[in-house]
């Protein structure tokens, strides 16, 4: 297989690039957006609306959004408003609207992550599903031809095999609805062999059989294998893998949270890459921004989501019909 790296000082095409354009070909999907109340999560929803991602409807304190609207010479025409009195409220009725089937996308606006998440996790009023819930960043790297999945590095914090196998799941689920084809999925560790001095390894060896068995469908998964191994076909030759996936991982699964939450930083400030964001499992999927992000890095994110929202509705019309 082609080696996935770009010589150095290549830019090479955006993969966020592509993947806005093609979402724009989409019908553009209802987004709840929960307390749009700061310039960048106002801003973003508007932007990602002009570029024909998303259509919002904003839930939060009315008088506000339209003050902030104003101060910053934003047009709210045509964009409904659901009034809310405060961020905790706004979280409860942006998930009972996407309940009441109103919105086929979560976004977060200015309020905490774990603000949504306790609405969103709610066991008699929120949006979970049998499917434990997941995030994934949306890697672009400069100089690495893939994009690359991060999973998960925001949510679960020590995932068990049963909850890694739901985030595998989701993640694949992601990749395919998207459009990117049969996903590579590298379980990654310290080490490429399995050992019981690193129970992480043991894990990935019990996936891959997880995988075997169809417990686990829809991508090539191997494991464990570090990181260099998985992503650099060079470095899987030298150690001699002979593997599908080595030297070629798309989805990077990680052994935690906390090693997820250091890849993708890593990836982010010393490779300059950018890191969308999306929270799947769910009733719907949740798009999640920072206010670091940059416009491309959050149109990005509601692309994806806007993405696999369209396939989610073309599987819903095939069960129909």
């Amino acid at each position: 297989m082609a080696d996935t790296r770009l010589p150095p000082g290549t830019a090479g095409p955006s993969k966020y690039d592509r993947l806005i354009a093609k979402a724009r070909a989409c019908e553009p999907a209802v987004t709840i957006v929960a307390h749009p109340c700061d310039e960048t999560s106002l801003r973003g929803a508007l932007e990602a609306r002009s570029a024909g991602l998303i259509e919002p409807i904003l839930v939060g304190p009315q008088a506000k959004i339209r003050s902030l609207a104003a101060s910053l010479g934003l047009d709210l025409a045509g964009v409904e408003i659901v009034d809310a009195p405060h961020s905790h409220g706004a979280a409860a009725k942006a998930v009972e609207l996407v309940r009441a089937g109103r919105g086929e996308l979560l976004m977060k606006g200015s309020l905490h992550t774990d603000e949504l998440m306790k609405e969103v996790a709610a066991s008699a009023t929120g949006l979970r599903t049998d499917r434990r819930i997941s995030h994934v960043f949306v890697m672009d790297v400069p100089g690495h031809e893939e994009t690359l999945f991060i999973t998960d590095a925001a949510i679960n914090i020590f995932p068990d095999l049963d909850a890694k196998r739901d985030i595998i799941q989701n993640a694949i689920d992601l990749w395919r609805g998207v459009g990117l084809g049969t996903p590579k999925v590298a379980i990654l560790s310290a080490v490429e062999t399995v050992t019981t001095k690193i129970p992480s390894t043991i894990e990935a060896a019990a996936l891959c059989k997880m995988a075997e068995r169809g417990q686990i469908t829809g991508g090539i998964v191997d494991g464990p294998l570090a990181f260099d191994n998985a992503i650099d076909p060079e470095a899987a030759r030298i150690k001699g893998i002979v593997s599908a996936v080595a030297g070629h991982g798309q989805i990077l699964v990680v052994p935690d949270l906390e090693a997820g939450n250091m890849l993708a930083k890593n990836l982010t400030f010393l490779a300059h890459a950018d890191a969308a964001g999306i929270v799947l499992g769910a009733r719907v999927p949740i798009i999640l921004t920072s206010r670091a992000d940059s416009v491309r890095t959050r149109l990005a994110s509601c692309a994806v989501a806007t993405l696999y929202a369209s396939a989610r509705r073309g599987m819903t019309q095939i069960v129909a019909d």
